[in-house]
């Protein structure tokens, strides 16, 4: 029985002025045809702006279309007399769970919305408990949510949801802002759900592995439906999935490697096991590697004199409360000039503190914070000079944007610097090149992609032409092609202008791809501080502490348990093709 039906779906976006005249409209969806079977767990991908989440927000009454229908359980959600019972067929979880929650303890949380459904007493509580109990979170009923992870928080809101007692569930990005430990409990609470409960489950999601796991997925482009189908068929089209700025998983793109150099090799496959077992099957000429690309194929970095660093850090929060608590411990580390960093961490792991410490936007408790070799805290040190040589850009650094133009916003930073017109000029204009986004100066920034106002943001920092540029989560929220395109552009200016990059992330796959260097933070302290190929080595000591590794890392022990030794320091699949073919 099909739970959902969406039939010639289109969808208008209209700006209209306060007399009701028509002043602009925007086309979302355009003949999207889609049926949901009832107990199916559906992925649904496209880059930012293709319309998937206007489709999603269709799926239980938010929005309702401009033409064609949409039924849920045999309801036309245009029906606004039947409205409520549409959303109490399917539920929404949305990105961001501290906007979902409401109450100051867990479980009123989770009881809010079957109160609001005039659920009798008795059985909220029967829901409550058991809705808790389904995403592994009873224990904390009692907690208060400000407290809890990312993690914690986002299965919190799942366990609202539940509580209603939906037959589908709709989550838009509900990992978008999670470490990897985290994102790895909302999908397992999201497949128990679906296999165990048999609700029905449709993940809007940027992350291939997710949309892997899912019994089917559903590529959009330009608001239209693109593909339909299993998840294997979908990544065997990775040329056609790139086209429209997605990826595929690594092990699928290391498989389209080895095909194209002759190896024959399904291009369906999507994971690691079965990645690991068709590699076993194949005539191998020998087990072990050829190693003599080791050394080239990673940049050595001279040793540099120090630009930044800590000593005997410490940072408390809430000092003399009973919410007291020590969010960095005793850190010391040394950052060289022209290096690029990258800083990994589980949520709550000191990381967002860390790097604050660095251009004064926190005092330390204790220790000491050093630039270019000065104590930033020190007597005679002006911290307003410091913010200029070393500059921080947020996550969701496009909130920051407000000028009328993109010019302008760009230059806000370096005319509080003093600098004269010409240099402000000529800054704006560097800045916008390093960006991509020289045709862009006359624009309003509220006008442009979110892709684009991120660029908009960074470029900002960078005309203030910081010695020093720290990054926290740049490409959080952005799909596959403009997280390529932020990074990439990113690493250009890093190799250009020969400045020190710290990159906060929770990919693994973009820290190994940019990073020469990596700090792993654990507890507020520094777990390992290591040339990039050594950290990747220690996979079972970063899993032990929440994180993660790349998908080719885990492909390269599956093999060596196989007998297969194709090396420790494997994490992209230009490196493991190479190796590979050297065996066959």
């Amino acid at each position: 029985m099909d739970i959902i039906k969406v039939e010639d779906l289109c969808f208008d976006y209209e700006t209209r002025d306060e007399d009701g005249k028509l002043i602009d409209k925007s086309t979302a969806l355009k003949n999207v045809n889609l049926t949901v079977p009832e107990g199916q767990f559906l992925a649904i991908l496209g880059h930012n702006g293709c319309g998937k989440s206007t489709l999603a927000k269709h799926l239980n009454g938010i929005l309702t279309p401009t033409s064609g229908t949409v039924t849920v359980n045999g309801i036309d959600t245009s029906d606004e007399d039947r409205i409520f019972d549409v959303r109490q067929t399917v539920g929404m979880v949305f990105q961001n769970p501290d906007n979902q929650l409401v109450a100051t303890i867990v479980e009123e949380d989770v009881a809010f919305a079957p109160e609001n459904l005039g659920v009798p007493p008795e059985e909220i509580r029967t829901r409550v408990d058991n809705a808790l109990k389904q995403v592994d979170m009873y224990e904390f009923r009692e907690h208060a949510p400000h407290q809890l992870s990312g993690g914690q928080k986002q299965r919190i809101a799942i366990a609202g949801i539940i509580a209603m007692q939906p037959r589908c569930i709709v989550m838009d990005e509900p990992t978008a802002m999670l470490d990897p430990k985290g994102r790895r409990e909302v999908m397992k609470t999201i497949k128990r759900l679906n296999k165990e409960q048999g609700i029905t489950v449709i993940l809007i999601t940027h992350y291939m592995d997710e949309a892997a796991q899912a019994d089917r997925v559903v590529v959009m482009d330009k608001g239209a439906v693109l593909m339909d189908d299993v998840p294997g068929k979908i990544f065997a089209r990775a040329e056609e999935l790139r086209a429209v700025g997605l990826d595929v998983p690594q092990v699928t793109e290391l498989c389209g490697f080895l095909r194209k150099n002759g190896v024959k090799i399904s291009p369906e496959i999507i994971f690691e096991e079965e990645c690991a077992k068709a590699i076993s099957e194949l005539s191998l000429k020998k087990k072990t590697a050829d190693f003599s690309d080791k050394t080239a194929a990673v940049k050595k970095t001279e040793a540099s004199p120090e630009i930044a660093g800590l000593r005997d850090l410490t940072y408390k929060y809430s000092i003399g409360t009973p919410f007291e608590k020590t969010a960095v411990d005793n850190v010391s580390l040394s950052v060289g000039k022209g290096e690029f960093v990258g800083i990994i961490g589980h949520t709550g792991s000191g990381k967002s503190t860390l790097i604050q410490h660095l251009n004064g936007l926190i005092k330390p408790t204790s220790g000491t914070v050093l630039v270019d070799g000065k104590n930033i805290w020190g007597k005679g040190v002006n911290i307003r000079d410091i913010r200029f040589k070393v500059g921080i850009v947020f996550q969701y650094s496009e909130h920051q944007l407000f000028e009328e133009t993109v010019a302008k916003d760009i230059a806000y930073g370096p005319k509080n610097m003093g600098l004269s017109e010409e240099e402000i000029k000529q800054r704006v204009e560097s800045a916008a090149e390093s960006m991509g986004i020289s045709h862009l100066l006359e624009k309003s920034p509220f006008e442009l992609s979110g892709g684009q106002q991120r660029r908009v943001a960074l470029a900002g920092v960078l005309a203030m032409d910081p010695d020093v540029l720290i990054l926290d989560e740049p490409a959080a929220g952005l799909d596959p092609k403009g997280r390529d395109k932020i990074l990439g552009l990113i690493k250009q200016y890093h190799e250009s202008h020969e400045k020190t990059i710290l990159l906060v992330s929770h990919s693994m796959e973009d820290i190994v791809k940019f990073a020469t260097k990596v700090l792993v933070m654990n507890k507020g302290g520094v777990f390992c501080y290591d040339e990039t190929d050594r950290v990747f080595e220690r996979t079972d000591e970063l899993v032990s502490i929440g994180l993660d590794v790349p998908q080719i890392t885990r492909l390269s022990h599956k093999l060596k348990a196989l007998g297969i030794d194709i090396g420790n320091d494997i994490y992209t699949t230009e490196r493991a093709a190479r190796r590979l073919l050297t065996l066959i």
